[in-house]
């Protein structure tokens, strides 16, 4: 299953909802904004194998450059916010990225990369929520782009970068599988399916420059499924994003587990989380107390 099945059943579906701002983003919308953006890419010259670097927050346009990039046959980079612009701008070289998307909220960083990258800026600069001078500003810039599919459509994948604890960050590149997207299996895709059910709301809480949070959002749309993604974990806020979006299944780290269980009790008795069906951690090991406290 993939994206556009779910826009052309139910266009009106939330895709994503991001908390607290509530700002939605519909299954129909989700598809086009990322339509326009590989007709972007592709006018632009990318082709298959050519990388795009993220430089986002969480916020509601992410999931669209992601999608783009993936249905162009692209690497998408996303890169950790709190980097430096020296530190972004090695991860930007090293990956040879001939387009980054960025965010008005991190202007700061994208303006600093230009003297920090040896051979100069990418040719594709789009900045979205914001301006700055040389770059496109982003949604207008793919106002007048199709929404339909690019004709070209091929499956593009994720490179990711290391946290950079030994050395330098190292990026993990996969082959890419040279097919369209409705063509490649994927293991994700049918744990999806078996984890979840067509009526389940997923919470993202975490920062989706990281792997899992990027990757398990993904397939959850992919299998229609609506997505919540926090702008910044916040331990009572998770409980009451939980309790507000009647969210099923969730996937977290196990610092935010102590962060809520450190929480007053009274605080955390007064939301209504029953509506939450199974929990995925991953990152670090859990405590086997903590994790009998959180069941």
């Amino acid at each position: 299953m993939q994206v556009r099945d779910t826009a052309v059943a139910t266009p009106d579906k939330p895709a994503i909802v991001m908390y607290p701002s509530g700002t939605v983003v519909t299954f129909g919308e989700l598809e086009a904004r990322a339509n326009r953006l590989a007709h972007l890419f592709r006018g632009a010259g990318l082709v298959e194998g050519d990388a795009v670097a993220i430089l986002m927050e969480n916020n509601a346009h992410m999931h669209a450059v992601m999608w783009a990039a993936r249905r162009a046959g692209l690497y998408y980079v996303p890169i950790n916010t709190h980097l430096t612009a020296a530190e972004a701008a090695y991860i930007i070289d090293n990956s040879a990225a001939k387009a980054i998307v960025g965010s008005g909220q991190l202007e700061d960083t994208l303006a600093g990369l230009g003297t920090e990258l040896p051979n100069g800026l990418p040719p594709v600069r789009i900045i979205a929520d914001g301006t700055l001078d040389g770059w496109q500003s982003y949604p207008e810039c793919v106002a007048g782009q199709p929404d339909t599919p690019i004709d070209d459509e091929i499956e593009g994948d994720l490179l990711q970068y290391s946290s950079g604890t030994t050395g330098r960050p190292k990026g993990i590149k996969r082959a890419l599988p040279h097919l369209p997207p409705s063509e490649v299996p994927g293991l994700m895709s049918a744990l999806v399916s078996f984890w979840m059910h067509p009526d389940a709301v997923y919470l993202s809480p975490a920062p989706l420059y990281h792997t899992a949070p990027s990757v398990w959002s993904m397939q959850t749309q992919a299998g229609g499924i609506t997505t919540v993604v926090m702008e910044k974990f916040d331990a009572e806020g998770a409980l009451d994003a939980i309790a507000k979006h009647r969210v099923t299944h969730g996937q977290f780290v196990p610092v935010m587990f102590t962060r809520m269980l450190k929480l007053p009790d009274a605080v955390r008795m007064s939301y209504d989380v029953s509506s939450l069906e199974r929990v995925m951690h991953a990152a670090a090991p859990c405590p086997v107390e903590i994790k009998k406290q959180m069941i």
